[in-house]
């Protein structure tokens, strides 16, 4: 799940080497958290945060099979 949201987040951006996706195991599932540069959140998060909802039903539909309950968090 890890390497779909970087590559996808990766393509996004103009500073792909800046791109970190951390996952954090909690009670509530895996959340992934996108750490780009200041200068890409915009084009991480898209027009009224269409680009970020994509890239959540992305994750969503991949993580259908696992019994846990993906979650994506955008940082700055």
């Amino acid at each position: 799940m890890r390497e779909l949201v970087l590559f996808i987040s990766r393509s996004l951006v103009d500073h792909p080497e800046q791109v970190e996706v951390i996952e954090i195991e909690n009670e509530r599932g895996l959340v992934l958290q996108v750490k780009v540069a200041p200068e890409d959140v915009g084009k991480i998060i898209g027009k009224q945060g269409r680009i970020a909802q994509a890239i959540r039903s992305l994750v969503k539909a991949a993580s259908s099979n696992e019994s846990r309950r993906v979650m994506v968090d955008i940082l700055s």
